[in-house]
């Protein structure tokens, strides 16, 4: 694969980078080059078409919990050795030996450049393919909105002893909006994606079942009733739910709010912190998920990382620093935005285990309570656990069996507390369709999120009702 482009003496960098991070704890020199395009269709037109190339290096240097960093657009030696001197402000460390990330050979996406892989004109075809299908379904559609993106990122990250680390990173995606005009105008929506060429979502079928779940989301809708409030039985579906504990409980275990002590979970390892049926893992290993990485952004190979096992909490997600000022070992969790930006420990794809439960169990064996099987906007408190979801779709469960759709569901709780309040956990445990992107400190990331269906005794509903 080509290196990226740059006006210096890669040798000469190598031992001034190896000579530099010899005086420190840790650090790194992160070499990127990203190519994006996006591209929007609606009201029956090309409204955006976009291609970018961003590139530059981000040096840092750690001693203990500081870091010294500084970062340039500009692949030049004179950049380079300004970003050098900048970074020497932080105070040497004693620490000597440091521990390299050990290199793999895993390969869990292709090294090629999705958007090479098609045509300028193929691409606006297809989103006028599908905007045709859309409004071909039924005369009360009135609106379609279809975006398309695809991202390349070559990443280069030099290390002490002159190591140099690679990673060739695609990622595609496509979404489907769709709005029905009847009685009133309701929304639907589905999007899908992951670390893989375009030709996953130029895929006919794949597109039109798209289409087909945005389009049943809003003609079910328009038969909606308003939510009633109060505690509830709460069952929620299998895969993009799994967002909720991706807020609610996934941020609390990562490492840096756990060393700080203001994450709800910080002295909870090998305490009981959720019911025995729930196991919950991190895992970047998974191939073409859109969370996944080959390495980390700090060179560390991504790995499975069993977070609670039976309701027993484990382990925490760590980047390097983390890791070492906790004496834990890095968990391939360092993760940054880009070459502008430090490392920080971040979920890649974050997921429940299967249970032993039918699915439909869960639903037959609840009197009264809501069924949710889509989420939209939520928030999250780190500290404390509390979060506020709203359910984009939602049906009453009455007397055993889905009922009719809901609207202005939002649930309201813990995540600590609901964890303990799972009284049953299914068989279908599903990996989002590849649409989930992660924001902390202002970074964001793209992430997987899943869960096998779930039954929560006695949580919070907000309604209208």
């Amino acid at each position: 694969m080509k290196s990226i482009e740059k006006d210096w003496n890669t040798k000469k960098v190598t031992g001034d980078v190896e000579k530099l991070l010899s005086n420190y704890d840790d650090g790194e020199l992160f070499v990127e080059k990203k190519i994006s395009e996006n591209f929007s269709f609606d009201d029956n037109k090309i409204k955006t078409a976009s291609y970018d190339v961003d590139q530059g290096f981000g040096l840092r240097v750690v001693n203990s919990d500081s870091s010294g960093f500084a970062h340039s657009s500009e692949l030049s030696y004179d950049s380079f050795k300004i970003a050098l001197e900048a970074v020497k402000s932080i105070k040497k460390s004693s620490i000597k030996g440091i521990i390299l990330p050990k290199k793999t050979n895993n390969k869990l996406y292709s090294d090629k450049n999705p958007i090479d892989q098609k045509s300028f004109k193929s691409k606006i075809d297809l989103l006028q393919k599908i905007n045709s299908y859309a409004r071909s379904l039924d005369s009360s559609v009135n609106q379609v909105s279809v975006s398309l993106a695809g991202n390349y990122q070559q990443v280069e990250i030099y290390k002490q002893n002159g190591e140099i680390f690679n990673d060739y990173r695609p990622l595609v995606r496509l979404n489907v909006t769709v709005s029905v005009k009847k009685n009133r105008i309701e929304t639907g929506s589905y999007g899908f994606g992951g670390r893989d060429m375009y030709e996953l979502v130029f895929n006919q079928s794949a597109w039109e079942e798209a289409v087909n779940i945005a389009y049943k989301q809003a003609t079910t809708k328009l038969s909606s009733v308003a939510a009633p409030a109060g505690e509830q039985t709460v069952v929620l579906g299998p895969g993009w739910p799994g967002i909720l504990l991706h807020e609610a409980v996934g941020h609390g275990l990562e490492g840096d709010f756990n060393r700080k002590k203001t994450s709800a979970f910080h002295d909870l390892v090998n305490c009981k912190v959720a019911s025995d049926q729930i196991t919950i893992v991190d895992d970047g290993t998974l191939e073409k998920k859109r969370g996944s990485l080959t390495i980390d952004d700090e060179g560390t190979p991504s790995q499975n990382t069993i977070l609670i096992e039976n309701g027993i909490l484990k382990n925490f997600m760590q980047d390097r620093l983390n890791a070492r000022l906790m004496k834990e070992g890095p968990t391939g969790n360092g993760r940054r935005e880009s070459y502008s930006t430090i490392p920080m420990p971040r979920m890649t794809n974050t997921y429940m285990l299967n249970g032993k439960y039918d699915p439909n169990e869960l639903v037959s064996s609840t009197k009264k309570g809501i069924y949710a099987s889509q989420f939209s906007g939520g928030q999250v408190d780190i500290t404390s656990g509390k979060f506020v979801f709203s359910a984009s779709e939602a049906f009453e469960i009455v007397n055993g069996k889905i009922g009719r759709p809901l609207k202005g569901a939002t649930l309201i709780g813990n995540g600590p507390e609901i964890l303990k309040r799972v009284s049953m956990v299914a068989n279908d445990m599903q990996i989002d369709n590849g649409i989930g992107t992660c924001g902390k400190e202002g970074q964001m990331v793209p992430v997987g999120v899943g869960q096998p269906s779930l039954k929560i005794d006695e949580l919070t509903v907000g309604g209208t009702l």
